[in-house]
């Protein structure tokens, strides 16, 4: 066991070894260490040329698949790994993002598709580093967005001649390239609110405005993409008119729109089929998701049979082919391919052992201050009848949400002994617009609401121990955390926040463009201008009412939710000598070293034991 050193917090606890009974141990580590792999993107017009990122060696690293040759090959190799890539339309070369031990800052660098990192260059060295805001490559014009400090900014290469095109001080960055590549589609916030975009198509001939397109106050429109047909001037285009977002179809030649009306409860979002004729919906509903394919001339909506789960990714191969990533809580995620006869199958099958399997979650539904609040819950297996000890598990975001999918991570706190409970708060994604956007003007607080509530339920169910209930997430999940254990220090036995907001006005002060340009319209301007808001909604001014024992685990190199206010909460509560236990990493917003995930989840739950008095 050991501690770890070189600040003046007290250091959080590594364990040599999480479970006493070695068939534990080695089932959770089997979890994460078992190669994971995401649905492979082909080159548009080189279908054979696919990329894919895995975690195979140990990092999440970016890989090339050769379908003629079958032949697979790691293409990235970076100490803090490589998440974001794409391979150009011929397929003769790839793309990554390369940023600096995990600050998301930095510019794309290409290689040639059968090379390796090695023989990569500056994709677009005239245009300077930041942090990346969409990218389209055509076979003449390749257009890319950076935000930086001072705003947004849009360019274009065209002919090999670099331009910027478009520059605003609010969030701005580039959607979809029409398949010719004579129309370029961009998403802005030019109207002062970059949580619900507005959309304006230029000309890559001279970047005049072609369309415009803007639903007004608190409707967001996201262009998902052109038609892959050339001349095809139709784009796909998300919207939230009616409450939840729906699919429409924007021909902006022609200036009309055609909605879809799909006749399903939840949320959808959608790609074209290689044809045009049709789209692969994917439908998310109270936390499970399935994919459906919607027919353009007819209406008619066909299921496409997975079971119950969650679809990771999904996209139609030129042959109609299905290719498709799914999971469950109980089973670990596998990349699967459904031919146009029904025939379905495992695709890719990453090398060595599969994870081995975990509980399922069920459903609770409880009614709160704001409505209903859907949470997913697990229980250990072979648990003992009566409550147990329980962590509420707090998504980031806050637009995301828990659904049923398979989680290492949720395993290993059940292997532990702890029920888990995920909570859908207000603010998640997936229950409608009303749901989602209930948090502005009060954020963390609303959220806050809906987990008491879910709280009292598993206490009152007679599913959780009140004496040991953990508060626990990551990101936004994080911020709740802390918020949690200062706003309702009653109700938790110990919290465990991963790289948080701890004060919320030095993390906007800190932290990337983009995220003050979304806190500005959640919270209805910048700390000068609401201040008030941000007090009352910061972690930091209830941090004198912090009781339990708290963990806080962060990145140097953070820029969503930076190191220096971070420790000015650590400060606050060290003058108290309130327990608390800090883990400081060399990475960013999360690690994506398998390593690293290993150790802080052992630091985690052996905390949250330790404080409950369960080791």
């Amino acid at each position: 066991m050991s501690t770890q050193s070189g600040n003046q917090n007290p250091p959080a606890v590594v364990p040599d070894r999480l479970f006493d009974d070695p068939e534990a141990e080695k089932r959770w580590l089997a979890r994460f260490h078992a190669p994971r792999i995401s649905v492979p993107e082909w080159a548009r017009d080189a279908p054979e040329a696919n990329v894919y990122v895995s975690n195979a060696s140990g990092v999440w690293e970016v890989y090339a698949w050769d379908r003629a040759t079958d032949s697979h090959r790691r293409v990235t190799n970076r100490p803090n790994g490589t998440l974001h890539a794409t391979p150009s339309p011929d397929g003769t070369a790839i793309w990554w993002f390369d940023d600096t031990d995990g600050d998301e800052f930095g510019s794309w660098r290409t290689q040639p598709f059968d090379g390796d990192s090695s023989a990569a260059v500056k994709a677009l060295p005239d245009i300077h580093d930041g942090y990346p805001a969409g990218l389209e490559i055509g076979q003449r014009v390749i257009a890319a967005g950076v935000s930086t400090d001072d705003g947004s900014e849009l360019f274009a290469k065209i002919d090999g001649v670099t331009e910027r095109f478009y520059q605003h001080a609010d969030d701005a960055g580039i959607a979809s390239m029409s398949r010719d590549e004579s129309l370029l589609a961009i998403s802005h916030s030019e109207h002062g609110d970059s949580r619900h975009p507005a959309l304006r198509v230029l000309s890559t001939d001279g970047f005049a405005t072609v369309a415009e397109k803007w639903d007004g106050e608190g409707k967001g429109l996201q262009a998902l993409e052109f038609s892959p047909l050339p001349g095809d001037q139709r784009v796909l285009v998300l919207h939230e008119r009616r409450g939840r977002e729906e699919l429409l179809v924007w021909d902006v030649q022609a200036d009309t729109e055609t909605e879809l009306l799909i006749d399903l409860p939840g949320e959808v979002v959608a790609d074209w089929y290689p044809d045009a004729r049709a789209l692969l919906v994917v439908h998310f509903h109270e936390a499970r998701s399935s994919l459906y394919r919607y027919d353009l001339n007819t209406g008619e909506l066909s299921a496409v049979d997975t079971p119950a789960g969650r679809i990771g990714g999904a996209g139609v191969r030129p042959d109609g082919t299905i290719e498709y990533s799914w999971s469950s809580a109980a089973e670990p995620a596998a990349v699967r391919a459904r031919a146009a006869d029904g025939t379905d199958s495992v695709l890719l099958t990453p090398p060595g052992e599969r994870a081995p399997r975990s509980s399922p979650v069920t459903d609770a539904f409880v009614e709160g201050v704001g409505g209903r609040i859907h949470a997913l819950v697990s229980r250990p297996a072979n648990a003992p009848e009566g409550p147990l000890p329980t962590v509420f598990s707090l998504h980031g975001g806050p637009h995301a949400a828990d659904e049923d999918r398979f989680s290492a991570y949720r395993a290993t706190w059940l292997d532990a002994g702890f029920a888990v409970v995920e909570v859908n708060y207000r603010g998640s994604t997936g229950y409608g617009s009303a749901w989602r956007d209930a948090i502005e003007g009060r954020p963390g607080l609303t959220e806050l609401e809906d987990v008491a509530a879910v709280h009292d339920w598993a206490v009152e169910s007679g599913l959780s121990d009140k004496d040991k209930c953990v508060v626990n997430g990551a990101s936004w999940g994080g911020y709740l955390t802390l918020l949690a254990l200062g706003t309702q220090p009653t109700r938790w036995a110990a919290g465990v926040a991963g790289v948080p907001v701890a004060d919320y006005v030095a993390a906007y002060e800190d932290e990337m463009e983009q995220l003050r340009s979304f806190d500005r319209a959640l919270f209805g301007g910048s700390p000068a201008d609401v201040p008030a808001v941000y007090r009352e909604c910061s972690p930091l001014t209830y941090v004198d009412a912090v009781a339990a024992p708290v963990l806080i685990l962060a990145g140097d190199n953070d820029p969503r939710c930076p190191i220096r206010q971070i420790e000015n909460y650590l400060d606050r509560l060290a003058k108290r000598d309130a327990p608390h236990e800090f883990y400081r990493y060399d990475a960013g917003h999360g690690s994506l070293v398998i390593a690293e995930t290993i150790k802080q989840t052992s630091i985690e739950v052996y905390f949250a034991l330790r404080a409950l008095g369960m080791r």
